[in-house]
């Protein structure tokens, strides 16, 4: 099939196009390269562009032929989208409707949209079911949130068939080694205990440690980003076969604290990882842990990076090789 992956370039974007081309389809790349990176996608058909451009989008959802649409194209720091709300609806919402209205308009009703756990807020049980109430803490959750109703109005109104994924903590790299994580700034733990081990910070915060944990820090739920990919290339198959339309959690089902992370960081990389202990950050609940059954159950998906261990190989493999991300080849070039 041919695939408009809307947000393609980007980290989880890029991993997924890599296993549409494995799996035979032909991804078609639209983003407009604000935190995507072309080398991330360099062999792959790529348009530059925003999806704000209705008329850009339409021209190529009927030139392409295109069959289903990926959406991944979305501002996602939440620190940013409580300081500036204004950037996140325009962008994450009121741009996703013109995408909506380009498809309606070229007959594709088919769509994978990228959610998220922020929809959720502040857990109310020790895993996350898809049915925990949604009542997210701040504007990119709400953001995610305001996109997963207006999905489910446009099926009822309009026939539009969709999969929401929302997924906990991505993280990992392509085990390769040729595509990871590359955020500008870099605001996830795994990159940052890593980028520690590499030098390029003095140490790792660790934001409280007096949390109802075991080891008193935060416990989040790890995905490796190719498990991401493969569950939305199965969310695609699955409403092509005629699935219904829904919402599914991607996660481990189990949860790792802080102090896990750099222990287990330590032992991977050799390396000492410095750790500075300081305050909570305001509205870090002490556990997000998905409970995914349903994924497994409904579309047979399963995560094949379970382990911590797992996942920080693999994104030690590509920050190692890639100290400056998608810069270093380049640099090393001009040397």
């Amino acid at each position: 099939m041919n695939i408009l992956v809307c947000g393609g370039a980007g980290y989880i974007g890029s991993h997924c196009v890599r296993m549409l081309e494995r799996e035979g389809h032909t991804p078609v790349v639209y983003d407009n390269l604000v935190y995507g990176h072309r080398a991330a996608v360099e062999g792959s058909l790529f348009f530059e562009g925003d999806i704000s451009d209705r008329s850009r989008l339409a021209g190529i959802l009927a030139e392409r032929k295109i069959d289903l649409v990926m959406h991944y194209a979305a501002y996602a720091y939440v620190g940013e989208s409580v300081e500036n709300p204004r950037k996140y609806y325009l962008n994450n919402v009121a741009a996703t409707l013109n995408l909506l209205e380009a498809m309606l308009d070229a007959g594709v009703d088919r769509i994978i949209f990228s959610s998220s756990c922020s929809t959720y807020g502040i857990p109310h049980s020790p895993e996350i079911e898809e049915s925990h109430p949604q009542d997210p803490i701040n504007p990119y959750g709400m953001t995610k949130f305001i996109i997963e109703r207006v999905l489910e109005d446009y099926r009822r109104a309009y026939g539009l068939k969709y999969v929401s994924v929302r997924y906990f903590n991505a993280a990992g790299a392509d085990p390769a080694g040729e595509i990871g994580e590359d955020h500008d700034p870099e605001t996830h733990l795994i990159p940052i205990v890593l980028q520690t081990a590499l030098r390029q910070r003095p140490h790792v915060r660790i934001f409280g440690t007096d949390y109802e944990t075991p080891d008193g820090t935060c416990i989040r739920d790890y995905i490796h980003v190719n498990d991401i990919a493969e569950a939305h290339v199965i969310a695609m198959n699955y409403l092509v076969k005629g699935g219904d339309s829904g919402a599914f959690n991607l996660g481990n089902g189990k949860g790792y604290s802080v102090r896990e992370v750099v222990e287990t960081a330590r032992k991977i990389t050799g390396c000492p990882i410095s750790a500075l202990e300081v305050g909570r950050r305001l509205g870090d609940p002490a556990r997000l842990v998905a409970a995914a059954d349903r994924a497994l159950r409904v579309l047979g998906w399963k995560p094949r990076f379970p382990t911590l261990e797992n996942i920080l190989s693999t994104a030690w493999k590509w920050h190692s090789g890639h100290p400056m991300g998608f810069r270093t080849h380049k640099t090393t070039a001009r040397r």
